[in-house]
């Protein structure tokens, strides 16, 4: 094994992060991250008081959101420029990631395709926003997940924000909506080592 500095993410020979079986595993029991499609589910199977959300054609080409997208990557935060060079290239366990992606009306940080899952990193400016939660809204009801860190959380906490991520790419992370929109990487890992 090597030495790895405090706080960077771990990396197999092969170049991988965060290998399957390391320690600091997440437990499923809670999920940070927003369900995938379940608002459109009850909608559709007819659950009182659910909203039906029309869906749109994510696919369909915007050119205005593709120059806002390209301007987006030109003038990407630090946070997101750290993060990005975890993601990119398959260096998360093989996961393929974009940055700044247009899907729909909207314009997602990080998007993993196979796994259908978004990735934001967020300012303080998106707490308690409810044009973000329709926004979520609407990436459920079209099949995305959707997962969000503080940008603070991404300077101080970024292994743990790494582990958070693969453990919902790999499905070990379930719905809760006792938990807030933004996930806090400190607060969930210290619940865990409670538990244990």
């Amino acid at each position: 094994m090597f030495n790895v500095a405090p706080g960077a993410p771990s990396s197999d020979p092969s170049g991988h992060l965060l290998p399957a079986g390391e320690k600091g595993m997440v437990d499923a029991a809670a999920s940070p991250f927003s369900p995938r499609g379940e608002g459109a589910r009850r909608a559709d199977e007819g659950a009182p008081g659910a909203i039906k959300i029309i869906k749109q054609d994510v696919r369909k080409h915007r050119p205005t959101k593709t120059g806002q997208a390209r301007q987006l990557r030109r003038n990407e935060t630090e946070e997101e420029y750290r993060l990005w060079s975890d993601l990119r290239a398959r260096r998360l366990n093989g996961y393929k990631f974009a940055r700044q992606v247009p899907l729909g009306p909207f314009i997602v940080d990080f998007l993993c395709r196979e796994e259908r899952l978004i990735v934001e990193v967020d300012g303080s400016q998106h707490a308690e926003s409810a044009t973000d939660q329709r926004r979520t809204e609407w990436l459920n009801a079209n099949g995305y997940s959707v997962l969000r860190f503080w940008n603070q959380d991404i300077s101080r906490e970024r292994r743990s924000v790494l582990e958070t991520i693969v453990a919902a790419l790999q499905g070990r992370l379930e719905f809760s909506s006792e938990l807030p929109s933004f996930y806090s990487p400190a607060a969930f890992t210290n619940k865990d080592r409670e538990r244990s």
